[in-house]
């Protein structure tokens, strides 16, 4: 038997149960998970292993990297130099950042760079990987790339290349490294433990990773063995010119090491942020109402960032996903807590979000990255939440 560790308010005892059948039943090797409800926490649990290597034990301090719910923290730090009036969200991203005129993108909008209909998920020629750690360069082809689809007309999910887009308007605007925002405006007025580039001295709370692997490798199936409904989602995977591949191929090499120094320590603003699934869950909980005192977007702005901006088929992932100007927003696989819910997925099963109607703010962070369909831990933390408010 798993040890979880923490607390929970009276009422939602189910969270803390599914907690502990994450463990038993789901794979889940060391995790944490927090809730808040209308400004304060009423759930606060961990356990497990943080190195199983080591049998080092996941304590209350033990950080997780989240691989894409970063997203979620780089978005917010746009949207508060929006309401600062610093970053308008409609005019061409241009107006910031000049270069990025070239190739026919003088026209497209800062709001299609975080809803990912700018038609920039991958590069003509990837960028070294050490190239890419230290920005400038990656930066610079960014600018330089062609849209892969006329800017507007289609969204596909950017999931390596959102994070650079994003982070050089902050730059530009801010003058600060969108790591170096996030710190400074996000973080330290929330008292955080949450990091876009982390620093040395945290290095040895950071959780290791382990990755289980498909229990089927639909890529060698015959195709006529392969559910239809997979086969156009398999055809991809198979082809490295699609944009399924292509979004995650644009370093050299195409695999990072999330789980290196180097990686951590850079700012990739799309994937990988390091934190608690507390720091996850107060964010979320300052952007719905006030938290300590401290509230991150007004109402009238949060509902901005907040609406719809692309539904439908994804170009990238080849499913229906729905995005704000930023967030993910709930679909049929990902309904959150209800449908003015908003936030971000990570590769592996990590989720943080906020429900406004509700009051609810949520983080969740694991070292085992499993994703996929037979990955039930974070929607069985949801359901548990959802049975708490009912």
């Amino acid at each position: 038997m798993t040890t979880i560790d923490g607390e929970v308010a009276a009422g939602f005892e189910p969270v803390r149960e599914a907690f502990a059948a994450n463990f038993s039943q789901h794979g889940d090797i060391g995790a944490a998970v927090c809730v808040y409800q209308h400004g304060r926490p009423v759930v606060d649990l961990w356990g497990g292993v943080a190195n199983p290597e080591t049998a080092r034990v996941w304590t209350r301090e033990t950080l997780q990297l989240v691989y894409s719910a970063t997203k979620g923290a780089t978005a917010t730090a746009a949207h508060i130099l929006a309401e600062r009036g610093a970053l308008d969200l409609d005019a061409p991203v241009a107006k910031y950042w000049p270069e990025f005129a070239a190739s026919g993108k003088a026209d497209i909008p800062v709001r299609w760079l975080l809803s990912h209909q700018a038609g920039l998920i991958a590069l003509d020629q990837p960028v070294p990987l050490d190239e890419a750690l230290a920005w400038h360069p990656m930066a610079a082809a960014l600018a330089a790339q062609r849209p892969l689809w006329t800017p507007g007309t289609a969204h596909g999910y950017h999931g390596r290349t959102w994070g650079w887009l994003v982070g050089e308007v902050i730059r530009r605007v801010s003058g600060r490294t969108p790591g170096c925002f996030f710190a400074d405006e996000i973080a330290a007025p929330l008292g955080l433990d949450f990091f876009i580039g982390l620093p040395k001295g945290e290095r040895g709370r950071v959780s290791s990773m382990a990755y289980k692997r498909p229990d089927v490798d639909f890529t060698t199936v015959p195709t006529e063995s392969i559910p239809e409904e997979l086969r156009e989602l398999v055809a991809a995977w198979r082809d490295p010119n699609s944009f399924s591949n292509r979004a995650y191929a644009v370093t050299d090499p195409a695999e990072i090491d999330f789980d290196s120094p180097e990686v951590q320590a850079a700012e990739l603003p799309a994937s990988n942020g390091v934190g608690t699934a507390r720091g996850l869950a107060r964010m979320y909980a300052a952007l719905i109402g006030e938290v300590d005192g401290v509230r991150l977007l007004a109402p009238e702005t949060l509902a901005s960032a907040t609406k719809e901006q692309a539904s439908g088929k994804d170009q990238v992932m080849l499913i229906p996903s729905r995005f704000s100007a930023g967030y993910m927003l709930p679909t049929e696989t990902n309904p959150m807590t209800g449908p003015n819910a908003f936030g971000h997925t990570g590769r592996g099963g990590s989720l943080g979000f906020a429900d406004p109607q509700s009051g609810i703010a949520f983080g969740y962070v694991m070292n085992h990255i499993i994703g996929g369909s037979d990955d039930a831990r974070a929607t069985s933390l949801v359901d548990a939440v959802r049975r708490s408010l009912a």
